[in-house]
């Protein structure tokens, strides 16, 4: 009798465990989504790029002897490239073309003033991501004019310029610039007269990349 009841007892969980296989739905659970890691790409200064100026110059002037101030306000235009060496170094090469409203009377000698000047430079800047700090380096000249008691004369003067800034990108195509630069314009003639002319400026500028 008890065998029959353990018989039947196992022959029912058998049944039922089977019902229940039978019936129960299995998902298999859903594997965690792959979080997409995307990095913002880093801002590139490669390419070409062209841009106004302006700002402040102090300009030291020295004819016959005597030392003059020229000092005055700047604007320009400048034009450059820059190639991305890796490991956020950027070289690139910029010429620029300016105006300086620099005047000055010197006294018992006449009055003199600097106005177009221009430059090509060599840069090498450490990218940060969209800020650039970078020096540079390279020729510069400028023209230069008199009037003293023997005429008016003028000459174009030879010399170099060395400095450096910061380029700060606004968006993907816009950067403004802060930048130092000491220009040594060398020496030149008027009239017989020497005449030698260095100048610090400061600039600030907005260019656009292409």
């Amino acid at each position: 009798m008890m065998k029959s009841i353990l018989l039947g007892s196992a022959a029912a969980l058998a049944i039922s465990t089977s019902a229940f296989a039978a019936d129960a739905i299995y998902e298999a659970p859903a594997e965690p989504p792959m979080a997409a890691i995307e990095t913002a790409p880093q801002f590139s200064w490669a390419g070409g790029y062209a841009g106004i100026l302006t700002g402040y110059g102090w300009g030291d002037g020295e004819t016959a002897g005597i030392d003059a101030s020229f000092d005055g306000a700047r604007f320009g235009g400048f034009v450059g490239y820059n190639w991305d060496l890796g490991n956020q170094l950027v070289v690139g090469l910029e010429g620029d073309l300016n105006y300086d409203w620099n005047d000055e009377t010197v006294a018992g000698v006449g009055d003199f003033e600097s106005g177009l000047n221009w430059s090509a430079r060599a840069r090498m800047g450490y990218a940060m991501d969209r800020a650039l700090l970078y020096v540079a380096g390279g020729y510069t000249g400028t023209n230069i004019e008199g009037n003293t008691a023997a005429g008016s004369f003028d000459d174009t003067l030879h010399g170099w310029t060395i400095g450096g800034g910061v380029d700060y990108a606004l968006t993907d195509r816009m950067f403004t610039r802060v930048e130092y630069r000491y220009n040594d314009f060398g020496s030149g003639n008027l009239g017989g007269t020497d005449v030698d002319f260095s100048q610090h400026t400061v600039n600030v500028g907005l260019a656009v990349k292409f």
